[in-house]
């Protein structure tokens, strides 16, 4: 066995035994299906380091089932878009509906530092301002919040574009024969 003949080279050949180490229960922890980003926290390395290796191999991750958490995670923000929206529509309307019922107007102070109140029919002509504005956001918001949701709208007009498209190919191919498309009868 040949002595290694500097310090360097002992760094050197420490360092590749924790690479190969490393390389090795990375191996181990890919073949027990871990993620790049498991196995990245396992080995206390970056996931890019991770990536470079197991491309090195000819090795890949399987990123299904980031695609599909990814897609749960997506449908759980709209689920959230449109209950905040239904929030936001419910405290515009309480607060519009509080604007025609009795107000109580109050005051602390003075130099004896007392407490007056009294009851108007309604709002007094600010406050009506603040919630009006107030209930105009709320609303603008929940409807670019219900806009932006359309409930698969578009998935719904694709599919009925494609049966379309197929029934009028199917009609054309009846014609072709010779054979005359009825209304359903």
């Amino acid at each position: 066995m040949v002595a290694p003949k500097s310090e360097a080279e002992v760094i050197l050949v420490a360092h590749r035994g924790t690479f190969d180490t490393k390389r090795a229960r990375a191996r181990e922890l890919y073949d027990l299906g871990l993620s790049c980003n498991q196995i990245a926290k396992q080995l206390g390395c970056s996931p890019s380091t991770v990536s470079r290796w197991a491309k090195s191999e000819g090795l890949s991750f399987d990123r299904s089932k980031t695609a599909a958490a990814v897609e749960a995670h997506t449908i759980d923000l709209a689920e959230e878009r449109v209950l905040l929206a239904k929030d936001l529509m419910v405290l515009a309307r309480a607060e519009i509906a509080g604007l025609k019922r009795p107000y109580l107007v109050f005051n602390f102070g003075g130099k004896d530092n007392t407490y007056a109140e009294h009851t108007l029919q309604e709002a007094p002509m600010d406050v009506k301002r603040s919630v009006t504005m107030i209930a105009g956001v709320a609303f603008d918001k929940a409807t670019r919040i219900v806009e932006k949701d359309n409930g698969g709208l578009d998935d719904a007009v694709g599919v009925i574009d494609a049966l379309a498209g197929n029934m009028a190919a199917a009609a054309e191919l009846l014609r072709a024969r010779g054979e005359t498309p009825t209304d359903g009868s």
